[in-house]
Order: structure tokens, then sequence, then C-alpha cells
């Protein structure tokens, strides 16, 4: 039986915590009705449970019940907010700013209004060398906004490196130019604090599974005062949510949500120290292991989440040294661009090479992450890693994991290249014939095949 990895890819998605599944179960259960459907008890039951976990997260973020929009996760929501604002008040202006290192989630739909017509600047961040790197210039942010500028967006906690943005500065800046502020807080919601009105936001986009909540729900914070705000629906059909966003409100998640976000701020002071300390041991087993780690992005004790850890290897193929680290499941990059070739685009806009970005690392611990885990199992991984200090292959790969016997290494053009047989660290080069019936042969013996990146 293989054992279980230690779980430190936390930015990816957490597990749910227990408490938030026994507050879920009513609504799988027993009330189980529409919220929609006003016509029976089934339906009240619903609504009032989804009322009540609006306010719970309106709470959590120092807004309004009216102010919360129930979506599918934060890729929708940040589509809601970008695409929605520039399409509604295109009359305005035409002018989105953004930053290089935002997430896909931003960037994309950014792009697509980019194509439509829109003018988009993205603002550089800090270079690895500077005092905090990842972070903008607020002064370069003031000289990018103009007459026709309608939104500003900028995450408040980066998904790979951690860096804080100075958040409550940007809305200062909007607030005073007469832009709209949008900020993709996927990483800070749950993590650290976020009050609307103190950091002068006015979308806040938000997902359940960053803070041990249930996957496929989330939330747009839509500021209604000081300025209203409208957004322009990105999907029709019943008009629900105010008309801001259509389609049955999945009432379990909604409420697992509620309670997985009351649950984390709670528990954010004493958890964000825990953590602070769990991921500077980890550091420090890293630097020890292996001298040439170095870390990428801000220093552990200044503008950064406290779980996060981004570390590259100095001429190490960090593909191969993952493969060796069976004891701990940790990511190469973000999992929502993880279909993407490329090297993280985060790490090379502060500046890394190409070579220093594959050979990169992102430790997400959580609040399942116990003490004794980086002391006894996270050292073990650099002991002894001779087949990973060899030259980079400068050819993005895709890993194929194939349970229980081997890991299959694709190239480019999705054919096999070599199988690392389980339990040793150095490949196998078979034909491409003889990889292919190998991995038929043990496909056979196994449940299912896991992608991984």
């Amino acid at each position: 039986m293989v054992a279980t990895p230690v779980y430190m890819d936390n930015h990816a998605t957490t597990r749910v915590d227990p408490r938030v599944v026994e507050a879920m179960l009513p609504l799988l259960s027993e009330h189980y009705g529409n919220p929609s459907s006003t016509s029976h008890v089934f339906g009240w039951e619903s609504r009032e449970a989804v009322d009540k976990a609006r306010e719970q997260v309106a709470v959590a973020l120092g807004a309004s019940g009216r102010e919360i929009v129930f979506t599918s996760g934060a890729t929708e929501s940040n589509n809601l907010a970008i695409r929605g604002v520039a399409r509604r008040i295109k009359r305005d202006g035409n002018h989105l700013v953004s930053v290089v290192s935002e997430h896909k989630a931003v960037l994309d739909p950014l792009a697509r209004l980019g194509r439509e017509g829109f003018e988009i600047t993205l603002l550089p961040v800090a270079q690895q060398t500077d005092s905090c790197p990842g972070q903008i210039d607020l002064q370069k942010l003031e000289d990018a906004i103009r007459e026709e500028t309608t939104l500003v967006s900028v995450m408040m906690a980066n998904n790979e490196t951690g860096v804080l943005q100075e958040i409550d500065q940007v809305g200062r800046i909007c607030k005073e130019r007469g832009v709209l502020f949008h900020t993709d807080a996927t990483q800070a919601v749950g993590k650290v604090p976020v009050d609307v009105e103190e950091l002068q936001v006015d979308l806040v986009s938000f997902s359940a599974h960053k803070f041990y909540g249930p996957k496929g729900v989330g939330g747009l914070y839509v500021r209604r005062r000081n300025p209203l705000v409208r957004l322009e629906p990105i999907m029709d059909g019943g008009g629900h949510e105010q008309g801001r966003r259509s389609g049955t409100l999945n009432a379990p998640g909604i409420v697992g949500m509620a309670s997985a976000l009351e649950l984390a701020v709670e528990e954010m002071a004493d958890e964000a120290i825990r953590l602070g300390g769990l991921r500077n041991r980890l550091f420090e087993g890293v630097e020890g292991g292996l001298e040439r780690g170095q870390l990428n992005g801000p220093p552990l004790d200044k503008d950064r989440l406290p779980g996060n850890l981004n570390i590259s290897f100095q001429d190490v193929d960090g593909e191969a040294l993952m493969m060796s680290m069976r004891e701990l499941a940790v990511a190469s990059g973000s999992a929502c661009t993880s279909v993407d070739p490329e090297p993280s685009h985060v790490l090379r806009s502060m500046g890394l090479n190409d070579d220093q970005t594959r050979a990169s690392l992102r430790f997400g611990l959580g609040r399942f992450n116990t003490p004794e885990e980086p002391s006894s199992r996270c050292a073990m991984p650099w002991n002894g890693c001779g087949g990973c200090d060899r030259k980079l292959n400068r050819r993005p790969r895709t890993v194929l994991l194939v349970r229980k016997r081997h890991i299959a290494v694709f190239g480019l053009s999705r054919r096999p290249r070599a199988v690392y047989p389980l339990g040793t660290r150095t490949p196998r080069i078979y034909s491409r014939t003889a990889i292919h019936q190998g991995l038929h042969s043990t496909q056979e013996h196994d449940d299912h095949v896991d992608h991984t990146h």
C-alpha cells in the first residue's frame, strides 16, 4: 500500500473542515429545496439558510448582505467583476489597469476585453532583488490612471509567492481618482483580515475551497454605496442574485462557505502565528539540506501569507526533484495553470529566468499540517537527490502519474519519453511502443490514473 504524502498544496485547495461538513449535511438531506421555490416549506427553509449564510459572509468582510453575490468560485467572480464593470460603463471609458503577476482568472478576462477594443495596462512588480519582490510601485499605479480609466484590479495576495499588496493604499488612490477598484482576494480571505471599508475596495472576489470550505462555490462583494457599482451580467437565465448572476443557488455549498469563513475569521490570529512558525521551520530544514535554495517572493517576516513558501533550487531539475519527493504533495506553480507548459509568469515577472522558474517549488501550509511534519518528513527529499542535480531540461514537460508502479514523463508531443519505476530516482528509457505497452498493462491493475503537475 502506497503511503499518503504530507499535503502541502493548500494554495491549490484545502481539505473541507469536518465542522463545515456538519453544517452542510442538513441542506443535502433535510432542507434540500430550491431556494427560489417560494410556494412550499422546502424552498422556504433553504432560502432561510442561504439568507443567514449571506449575512455571515457579509459580516466577515465588513459588508452588508445585499452586497454579496454568490457564484461558482473566484474565477467566475473575477470575470463578473472585470467584464461586468467594463461593459456596463464602457461609455465612460475603455481603459483598465492591472498587474502582470495576476492570476490567469484576471489576466484572461482582461485579454478578452483587449480583443474587444478595450485598452489594458499591466503594471510591473518589484524584482526579486528588491526589498519586497512582487509588490507594485504605487507611483506607477497613479501614473497609469487616466481620464478614461474605469477599473483597477490588483490581487490582494499572490497564489504563488504569497506577496501581500498594499491594498489599502491602492484603494485610497482609486478613491481619490474616482476609479472603481477590484481585488482578487482568493488567497487572502480567511487568512488575513479583509474589511471592505478599511481597504476602500469596490469589488472583492473569493472562493470557499481556499479556506476549508467546499469546491464549486464562491462570492463577489459588490459595493452598493459611495459609489453604487453596477454590473453587466455575464450569464442570463432567471435573474437570480438581484439580476447579477443567474442560476440555481448552491445552498449546501453556500452554507458551507459561510461556516468555513466564520471559523477562519475566528481562528485567524492564532492560525497565522502557528502557520508562520511551521513555514519558517520548513524553510530552515530546506536550507540545511540543500545549500542552493533561493527564497522567491518577499522575506518570510514581511508582507507575505503566513503559510506560503516558494523556493528555487539552483542547477536542480525541479521536476525530477518533485518526483523524488514522494513524501510531500507540493506544486510547481498555480494549479489553475498546470495545463500551460510555460514557466510561471509570476516568477518571471520578478526577474527569474526560465531555469530558475522551472526549478521552483511552492509549499502551502494549512490548518491540518502539524508541527511534526516539517521536522520529521520534510527534510527527507533533500537527502541524496543526486538524480535531480543535473542540467535543466529547457523543454516544458507534463507528468502522468500511474499509481502503484510507474511515473511516465510526457513531452510536448504528448508522447511518453521515459518511465520512472516507483521506488527509483533514475528513469529507464524505453521505446515508445514499450512505454505504451507498459502503461496499459499497469493500468489494468490500477483503479485509475491521476494527472499531476
